[in-house]
Parts: C-alpha cells; sequence; structure tokens
C-alpha cells in the first residue's frame, strides 16, 4: 500500500479546521476597524475614576464623622471641666464660711491666755461680801454687814436674763444654720442629680451618632462586598444594637426601684423618712471627697505631662520629616539634573542617529509592491 493510500486521521483534521476558523476570527478582529481598540480603554479608565470618587467620598464621609465626633467630646470635656471648677470654688466658699461661723478666736482652747481684755475680765479683790478672799485681816468684811444685799439681787436677775437671752439667741442662730445647711445640701443634691442626667443625655446622643455613622459606612461598604460579609455586618449590627437595648433598659438607666434605695436611684433616699447625717457620715464623705480631688489632681498632673511628652515627640517628628523633605528635594534636583543631561545625550545620539538612517541606510525607498505584502495573516 503507498502512503497516499492511507486513511485520513480525523482527529489531526478537525484540529487544522479548528485551528484556520480561529485564524479567520483573529484576522476579522485585528483587521476590523470598528472592533479593534488602539491605545488605553477609556471606559475602563472612567469606571475607576469613578469607583475611586465613590470611595474617596465615603472616606470623607467618615472622617467629617469621627471629627463631629471629637468636636462633640471636645465640648463635654470643657463643659466638664468648668463644672468641675464650680464646684471646687463653691467647695471652698463653703469651708472659708464654716471657718467663719464655727471656728471664731474666742472658742479656742487657749483663748484665755491671749485675751486682751483678760484683765478686765478678770475678779476684782472682792467680788461679794460672801468672797471667801475676804479675811479678818483684810478689814473688807464685818460680822452683820451686807450693804449691797438689793444691788447684788437685782445684779444676779438682770445677769440670769441676760443668760437666758443669750442661750435663746444661741439655741435659734443654730438652728437656723442647720436649716440653711440643709437646704443647701438638698439643691447640692438635686444639681448633681441634674447634671448626671445632663451627662447621660449628652452621652446616649453621642453614641446614637457614632451609631447612625457607622451603619451608613457599614452598609455603603456592604454593596461592594461579597454575599457572605454582608450578611456578617448584619449580624454585627444586630449584636450592636442588642447591646444598645440592654443598656438603655437595663436596671442601671431605668434606675430599677428593686436594686436601688429609691426610685431615682441607689444614690437618692426618700426625703420624708430621712432624719439626716451623722457628724461621722459628713465626716466620711468630706474624706472621700478629698481623696477624689486629690486622685482629680494626680490625673490631670499625668495628662498634662502626657501631652508635653507628645508635644514633644510631635515636634520632634516634624523636624524630623522636615530633614527628610529637603533631602529628597536635593536628591529630586539632582535626579532631574541627571536626567536632562541624559535626555540631551540620548537626544544627540538619536539625531546622530536618525541623520544616519536618512544618509546612510534608507537610501533606497519601498514601493507600493513592498506593502502589499502585509496583513496577509493575523500573525
Amino acid at each position: 500500500m503507498y502512503k497516499l493510500d492511507l486513511p485520513i486521521d480525523l482527529k489531526e483534521a478537525a484540529a487544522i479546521e479548528r485551528r484556520r476558523d480561529l485564524e479567520i476570527q483573529r484576522q476579522n478582529r485585528i483587521f476590523n476597524a470598528k472592533v479593534r481598540t488602539i491605545g488605553v480603554d477609556l471606559k475602563a479608565l472612567e469606571e475607576q475614576t469613578k469607583d475611586r470618587q465613590i470611595q474617596e467620598g465615603r472616606e470623607k464621609m467618615r472622617e467629617d464623622a469621627f471629627a463631629a465626633d471629637m468636636v462633640r467630646n471636645d465640648k463635654i470635656a470643657e463643659l466638664l471641666t468648668r463644672r468641675q471648677e464650680q464646684d471646687i470654688r463653691n467647695l471652698n466658699m463653703a469651708l472659708n464660711d464654716f471657718r467663719k461661723m464655727q471656728q471664731q478666736p474666742e472658742s479656742r482652747r487657749e483663748w484665755d491666755l491671749n485675751d486682751p481684755d483678760a484683765k478686765l475680765k478678770d475678779k476684782p479683790a472682792r467680788v461679794s461680801d460672801d468672797d471667801p478672799r475676804c479675811g479678818t485681816s483684810g478689814l473688807q468684811k464685818f460680822d452683820g454687814e451686807d450693804l449691797n444685799n438689793k444691788a447684788r439681787q437685782k445684779l444676779m436677775q438682770e445677769q440670769l436674763r441676760e443668760w437666758s437671752k443669750k442661750q435663746a439667741q444661741e439655741k435659734k442662730a443654730a438652728e437656723a444654720r442647720q436649716k440653711e445647711a440643709d437646704r443647701l445640701y438638698e439643691l447640692k443634691a438635686r444639681e448633681l442629680d441634674q447634671r448626671a442626667l445632663e451627662l447621660a443625655k449628652a452621652e446616649e446622643e453621642c453614641r446614637r451618632n457614632i451609631n447612625l455613622a457607622t451603619k451608613d459606612y457599614n452598609k455603603a461598604l456592604a454593596d461592594e462586598r461579597s454575599e457572605k460579609e454582608r450578611l456578617a455586618k448584619e449580624q454585627e449590627l444586630d449584636d450592636n444594637f442588642t447591646e444598645i437595648s440592654n443598656h438603655i433598659y437595663g436596671d442601671v438607666l431605668t434606675e430599677n426601684p428593686d436594686v436601688a434605695q429609691s426610685a431615682f436611684g441607689p444614690h437618692r433616699v426618700i426625703t420624708d423618712r430621712w432624719k439626716g447625717m451623722s457628724p461621722e457620715d459628713l465626716e466620711e464623705i468630706r474624706r472621700i471627697q478629698e481623696l477624689q480631688r486629690q486622685e482629680r489632681k494626680r490625673l490631670e498632673d499625668d495628662k498634662k505631662s502626657r501631652d508635653a511628652e507628645w508635644e514633644k515627640q510631635r515636634l520632634a517628628d516634624a523636624r524630623a520629616g522636615e530633614l527628610m523633605e529637603r533631602q529628597q528635594d536635593r536628591m529630586r534636583k539632582e535626579l532631574d539634573k541627571q536626567q536632562v543631561e541624559q535626555n540631551a545625550k540620548l537626544a544627540a545620539e538619536q539625531q546622530a542617529h536618525q541623520e544616519f538612517l536618512e544618509k546612510e541606510v534608507y537610501t533606497n525607498p519601498p514601493t507600493a509592491a513592498y506593502f502589499q505584502q502585509w496583513n496577509k495573516t493575523s500573525r
């Protein structure tokens, strides 16, 4: 049997036919000016630019939300600082009033030693006829004599009357001071409760705004992510809302009377059943307040020292950044200079090469038959 009589390989023939079809399709794509794309894909670049603008807009919205949150926190901190300073001034005024009213020099134990009128208040040589200091040798008292009986009786009555009046006045003044102290304490308690409510309201408003901003940001990101990430974000939002609901309807914010001494919170008491505080309780409160002031002062000093360290570090970083920018500018200028020299050198070489091609190489220009041999295949 001769080679021409061999059977045709169907698999090889199918492969050849497939390659021919692919070549025809490739020629249609390449030689068709309406389908062929030369240069960059403007539509793809526009889509990329639009996506980038959308991403930058979302980032800007997120940064604006955080900036608004920072401004709100600064305002709340400033308000708290002013209220703290006002509380300190009120406490100092109350302390000065207490010293002025309760710590007079006459009430001191050693006042009798420092009294400038001690000689005027001292007993005379003879107080009365019954003065035991009047002995026989003094010749100031004789048996049967009572010359100042009426004056002495009258003086005793006036003295008793003055003592009773003075005791009544002192008792009335003490009652008035106690009543004023109770009134000031009640006003202070009401003011502290109002401040706590305002702070809780401001904190709740901040938390609500932050949650809204986070919700919008997560919603914008969920449109570009897969279904699995979207479900995860939704689950996270549900958990956050559940936690917020637990805080809002919990025993702390709703002030559950089952866990407090009063319906208004554990720090409140029922006024019509309260008999007042003992001196030991007041002293304990003042001691705790003093410890709180010392702790607050220590925290403020620590914060100032940390701020000073951060400011120092920031200045050092800024200085280092400025030096790096200067170094980069010098390197950039040097590179630009080298690039200009290299471009000039390449331009000269290209000009010489172009002249060589025009004068030495391209001496025989091609004819139309030379160009007709192209575009026969797509390869």
